[in-house]
């Protein structure tokens, strides 16, 4: 094993600097988002705690992306989402400011963006889904202007809040790719919000509300699908399913869609456009022995760990688990991987099991939120004692105060 040197950050996170040829590490983490944290912060929690975690992420930033829709609907500070990524870090974690480029999953070991070669006994990977601003033509460049605005970057979700407030009228587009995308529910949210607002500020009877969708239906759990069918009724918004968002023109403010069975184009005028863009995952990871046939981390659906190499795990957006991608779904997987990881290290048989829970807070408005929950087989899988598929006020608080604070104060700490 090679020397190395380590610094300390204000909050005594370990980083890894200047490492020679090989690094060696018990357990390499890669991705210092939600999943890769809670991991690392469960493997480590309390006095008698002695892996030798590190944690590989470039990242200066460690944001709370739930509250995004929030914050493009105006009711939470973006700011607030935002913390440094070295004061989440736990402090028995080492943290490697890197990037990771590549894997060796025969010789367990992995490659950096900075030429580092480290090597592990166990490898969780949760680095989280790739963003493809660049799939729809004209996007990238439209972006956070002329009314082109998305909730899926720090960067432009305060664009979004700048688009509804200012609205005057006329057509508003809200999208949602054919692909998986991170919390499923998110695009149709802001789109509530939206009409709400527009309501609000007296423009609605003079707006056409569109949500154009690469899905077929509004939602995939029956009992959740009701509510919301009954929620654009109420609020009259024109749904398009089988939609695909492929092109933007600023000049003419077009919207190219192409139907997803068809073939067939069309364009739609419009004077603000909420784009949720396709997504996937990372390159580093679609290109690796890891993956599966589309790119994914190839693990058993239960127990989390990799189908063809025992040492490694996968949770979070990254894995191929057939469940929505969010946090939520996180604070479920991860005890369950941190378990299975603990007793692969011991060797002892894999036990624990994930059923697929996730859950997801659907904004139907200012102040009104169905919570669904739900498991693998698309299940209802609630937590409260009443009929979550109802528009409640306590769930929005649940959505807005609560659930924050589990984030930062629970799941990062390993305590929930």
């Amino acid at each position: 094993m090679s020397s190395e040197v380590i610094a300390k950050t204000e909050n005594n996170a370990q980083v890894q600097e200047r490492p020679e040829s090989v690094v060696h590490h018990q357990v390499v983490i890669v991705g210092g988002g939600s999943a890769g944290i809670t991991v690392a912060a469960k493997l480590t929690r309390g006095w008698f705690s002695d892996y030798d975690v590190a944690i590989i992420d470039p990242s200066e930033n460690h944001f709370y992306q739930p509250a995004w829709t929030l914050v493009g609907g105006g009711t939470y500070r973006q700011e607030k989402t935002r913390r440094d990524e070295a004061s989440v870090i736990p402090p028995k974690a080492k943290w490697i400011k890197d990037a990771v480029v590549s894997f060796n999953p025969e010789r367990n070991r992995l490659k950096t963006r900075d030429g580092q070669t480290i090597e592990y006994d166990f490898l969780v990977v949760c680095a989280g889904i790739g963003i493809k601003w660049d799939a729809i033509t004209g996007l990238q460049d439209a972006l956070g202007k002329d009314g082109v605005c998305s909730n899926y970057s720090f960067e432009s979700v305060g664009s979004t809040w700048e688009n509804i407030r200012n609205f005057k009228g006329g057509t508003a587009i809200f999208t949602q790719p054919e692909t998986g995308i991170k919390c499923g529910g998110a695009p149709q949210k802001i789109c509530y919000l939206a009409d709400d607002y527009f309501r609000k500020s007296g423009v609605r009877d003079k707006t056409h509300i569109i949500f154009a969708s690469g899905s077929g239906s509004i939602f995939a759990v029956e009992k959740y699908r009701k509510t919301l069918e009954q929620v654009i009724k109420r609020k009259n918004i024109d749904t398009r399913f089988n939609q695909k968002l492929v092109a933007i023109s600023t000049e003419t403010k077009e919207a190219i869609f192409r139907h997803m069975e068809t073939g067939e184009e069309t364009s739609i005028q419009y004077d603000m456009i909420h784009v949720t863009p396709p997504m996937g995952p990372p390159a580093f990871i679609a290109n690796s022995p890891l993956a599966d046939e589309k790119g994914w981390v190839d693990v058993d659906k239960y127990s989390l760990q990799h189908v063809r190499y025992p040492n490694v795990f996968a949770l979070g957006d990254s894995s191929n688990l057939p469940t929505s991608k969010t946090a939520a779904a996180i604070r479920k997987q991860a005890p369950v991987a941190v378990k299975n990881l603990k007793s692969a290290i011991d060797g002892k048989p894999l036990t624990a099991k994930y059923n697929g829970y996730t859950s997801c807070p659907l904004v139907t408005g200012y102040g009104k939120l169905v919570l669904a929950e739900f498991d693998y087989d698309k299940h209802p899988n609630e937590t409260f004692p009443f009929d979550q598929s109802k528009e409640r006020w306590s769930m929005w608080v649940l959505k807005k105060y609560f659930l924050p604070l589990l984030y930062w104060k629970g799941m990062l700490k390993g305590r929930a």
